[in-house]
């Protein structure tokens, strides 16, 4: 069973997220659920890392970028995120529901999963749990997680 960084993190999500990103407290016992859920020593240490510098990320000084900053991409983020994410990056950013700061975290999350190519839904879980993780960001994660839970109204034409 080939399991990956993003796998473990969903569940993780699902299972033990109540208020914050930290898993410190049980993490033998996560561990030890982890295994018993079928996922491979070197996919667990790989995902918990993620989470530690997630909640790292917490105690960083807000990034300074103004709303105006235009963000260029490197060849290894175009490479791993498509032109779909990156437009819903900036929908997100354009929404309010993304700050530059929050955004540049969110790509360093993506960067960090050890998937070759980021799809759109991986984008808007990572989105969601970078912003369940910082302190202030109630609204925007509300908001973001209406965009992921809730289908899309149609428009009449």
């Amino acid at each position: 069973m080939k399991e990956n960084v993003f796998e473990i993190l969903m569940y993780l999500f699902e299972h033990y997220f109540q208020d914050a990103v930290d898993i410190d407290p049980n993490r033998a016992q996560i561990e030890a659920d982890l295994r018993d859920a079928g996922f491979p020593d070197p996919q667990i240490l790989k995902a918990l890392a993620w989470i530690d510098a997630l909640a790292e990320s917490r105690d960083l000084p807000v990034s300074a970028l103004g709303p105006s900053a235009i963000r260029i991409y490197t060849s290894a983020e175009t490479a791993r995120l498509d032109v779909e994410c990156r437009g819903f990056m900036l929908f997100l950013e354009q929404a309010g529901i993304l700050t530059p700061g929050s955004r540049e975290l969110v790509i360093d999350q993506l960067m960090d999963l050890d998937d070759d190519l980021i799809d759109l839904d991986q984008l808007k879980w990572v989105v969601l749990m970078v912003l369940f993780s910082q302190p202030g960001q109630e609204e925007a994660c509300a908001s973001m997680e209406s965009l992921l839970f809730e289908p899309p109204h149609p428009t009449k034409h």
